[in-house]
């Protein structure tokens, strides 16, 4: 037997339908291609967000993915001791001037990627994790399939501009996405400046914006005269993550610009909400337990994205069981929390067992039994 509890709550969600570039009002893109999407993978503005267009450095981000995932996955390590190849020391465009043999750490290499965005960096790591850069590529490629990202493929670790290497904004956005779920890259992406080598070399972030944007966490710039002008930008205020990014913009100031603007946008528009009860959850009774009763709590809740204009339409409804028979596990669901916007349940939240209360027993019983009868006497 249930009871249910209502409790409407001042929030709303917007409805999960993207939004096109014509339809998004006071929000300007001038690049070709862009895209302004929640880290859940929900877009809120795209213009051409599935062109494949060259990435330039914004590569790097997939490559910067695979390194956090080695480093999880135990395989290499942040003080390992890297060694440049000749061929890592051949490449152009940014770099730091790799020396062929000469050894930096990963840590290094990694703000060497993300700060200076070091295309020799980037292919000595790639030769590092999986011994050569063309596995490394394949290994970019089969990463980007799982991601779901349909319109890439990766010719090479660093973005420098070559036949058949191409992505889209889109997907573009789904690896920053992935990338980010790895908070170590702040530590990385937030630097302004840094020096290697006892401070001879001196690294300075690509990324203007983080200086100059409020909330800017990062993520990856690019540019060549292929590609254009690029960035995969993240952002944070207020508990709400937004990735911006633009694709082939005339100039550097026209992509920051570009954006700016998304970033204003999502910001102005969207907030993320994590509904919680309104009134503490009571315990629930247990029959033929070793206690009468049972605390419980919200299980996992997940951050809501609801678009400001409509903060007065979310609703929360609360169900328990009225009571439970022994014996209850930890963790048990005995209830769920049901958030509706207008009707449409948005997400369903279970309510559990906070311990376990065992079977009370036969003899367990027959005690209770005995002291509610010499109560009585």
């Amino acid at each position: 037997m249930k009871r249910l509890l209502c409790i409407t709550l001042a929030c709303a969600l917007l409805c999960g339908v993207p939004c096109a570039a014509e339809e998004t009002a006071g929000l300007t893109v001038s690049a070709p291609s862009a895209v302004l999407m929640h880290p859940s993978g929900r877009v809120l503005y795209e213009k051409n967000a599935h062109e494949p267009l060259p990435p330039a450095s914004v590569t790097k981000v997939m490559t910067l993915l695979l390194i956090m995932e080695a480093l999880d996955e135990g395989a290499i390590a942040l003080d390992d001791m890297v060694t440049g190849s000749a061929h890592a020391a051949s490449m152009g465009g940014s770099q730091i001037w790799l020396k062929e043999g000469e050894q930096l750490t990963v840590d290094e290499m990694i703000k060497c990627i993300v700060v200076a965005s070091a295309n020799d960096c980037a292919v000595a790591m790639a030769e590092h994790i999986a011994g050569s850069e063309e596995a490394f590529v394949e290994r970019m490629n089969t990463r980007a399939q799982e991601l779901g990202m349909e319109n890439t493929h990766f010719v090479n670790c660093c973005g420098l501009d070559a036949d058949g290497h191409l992505t889209t904004a889109y997907d573009i956005a789904l690896m920053s996405a992935e990338l980010i779920k790895h908070e170590k890259i702040f530590d990385y992406t937030l630097i302004w400046q840094d020096t290697i080598r006892d401070g001879a070399f001196t690294l300075t972030n690509t990324n203007r914006l983080i200086r100059s944007y409020d909330g800017m966490t990062g993520l990856k710039t690019g540019s060549t005269s292929v590609a254009g002008f690029c960035l995969a930008g993240t952002a944070r205020r207020d508990g709400l993550d937004l990735i911006a990014v633009v694709m082939k913009a005339d100039t550097s100031g026209a992509r920051n610009a570009d954006i700016t603007a998304m970033l204003n946008y999502g910001f102005a528009n969207f907030a993320s909400v994590t509904p919680t009860p309104d009134q503490p959850l009571m315990p629930i009774p247990v029959e033929l337990g070793t206690q009468a009763e049972v605390p419980v709590e919200l299980g996992e809740v997940q951050p809501i994205l609801i678009e400001k204009s409509r903060l007065g339409e979310l609703e929360k409804s609360i169900a328990m069981e009225e009571s439970l028979r022994a014996p209850v596990a930890a963790g048990q669901q005995v209830g769920s929390m049901t958030v509706l916007a207008g009707g449409e349940v948005l997400q369903q939240v279970p309510i559990i067992a906070v311990q376990e209360v065992p079977f009370l027993g036969v003899w367990g019983i027959f005690r209770q039994m005995l002291q509610a009868i010499c109560m009585r006497g």
